[in-house]
């Protein structure tokens, strides 16, 4: 009686002790006496205690493994790549995955470091930022054949980080900026340069229009003045052209004079100043306007 007391109690343990779960998106491999038996899908499952033993359990989920590694360019300059291999158990190869590799992470290492370090010393060191997806599909496409023969199938491959010694950054910065300054040098040269040649060009057009209206200007006075002597002759008969612009140039005088007294601040000096000083300019007046009606005559 008292067998059976401990004899029930010590079967339902052996019983209860057989059963485990195993995760979604996981497996469990299970050997039996040392030897491989089956591979357990996720869910509550029961293996024979003592004689059944859980090896390993596996994810099926997608690993991603950093492999950083150093090597030179063809222009000799150290880099350190980092190369990101995403990589995932093959479900329809877990045998292959749990008893061919011992250590899967470090084999994808190895066959990283040999690409990286005979894909990248063939290229200088701008070409390695410029072709990093290059790289990294060398990466994907050397490691999927292999990796699969091991039960491991590989995602992807990409190239995260590429690091070469700070003194090289810092000359690359350098070179970089260099070259702005002289393209922005360059740049404002050319504005400064169209700005003078317009600046230029606006002063000449307007010293030629100013040359015009100057022209004119005096052209005008003399043909009023011309038109003034004659008619006063008409109307006056015996009078000489030479008085009427002696008469004509004094009251010019003496209204400018006026004007000049009137202002508070003016600073212009007549040399000579004295009325007597007319009779000259109105006989250089004079000789202008005989020579203005002579050019007029020919044209």
């Amino acid at each position: 009686m008292y067998m059976i007391i401990w004899i029930v109690p010590a079967v339902l343990l052996f019983i209860l002790g057989g059963f485990f779960t195993v995760q979604q998106q996981s497996c469990a491999v299970i050997e039996r006496f040392g030897k491989f038996h089956r591979i357990v899908d996720p869910g509550l499952r029961w293996r024979i205690p003592i004689i059944d033993n859980i090896l390993t359990r596996l994810s099926l989920r997608i690993h991603q493994l950093d492999v950083s590694v150093e090597t030179k360019t063809l222009d000799n300059v150290f880099v350190n790549v980092v190369i990101a291999v995403q990589y995932k158990v093959l479900a329809e190869k877990v045998f292959e995955a749990c008893y061919t590799l011992q250590d899967p992470e470090y084999q994808i290492k190895a066959f990283v470091f040999d690409l990286v370090r005979a894909q990248v010393p063939k290229l200088v060191l701008d070409d390695v930022f410029s072709k990093k997806d290059d790289i990294a599909d060398a990466v994907q496409t050397e490691l999927e054949k292999p990796m699969s023969e091991f039960g491991y199938g590989i995602i992807k491959a990409l190239v995260t980080d590429i690091n070469p010694d700070q003194n090289v950054k810092a000359a690359m910065n350098e070179i970089n900026t260099a070259q702005r300054l002289r393209v922005a040098a360059t740049e404002k040269g050319e504005a400064e340069k169209i700005l003078k040649v317009k600046q230029a060009e606006a002063e000449a057009e307007a010293s030629i229009l100013h040359g015009k209206g100057v022209a004119g200007q005096r052209q005008a006075i003399i043909e009023g003045l011309s038109q003034s002597v004659e008619g006063f002759v008409k109307q006056v008969p015996g009078t000489q052209a030479s008085h009427i612009m002696d008469m004509v140039l004094l009251i010019q005088y003496i209204d400018t004079l006026k004007e000049i007294g009137a202002g508070s601040k003016s600073n212009v000096v007549f040399i000579p100043h004295s009325p007597g000083s007319v009779s000259e300019l109105s006989e250089q007046i004079r000789e202008t306007i005989f020579a203005a009606q002579k050019i007029s005559e020919k044209d």
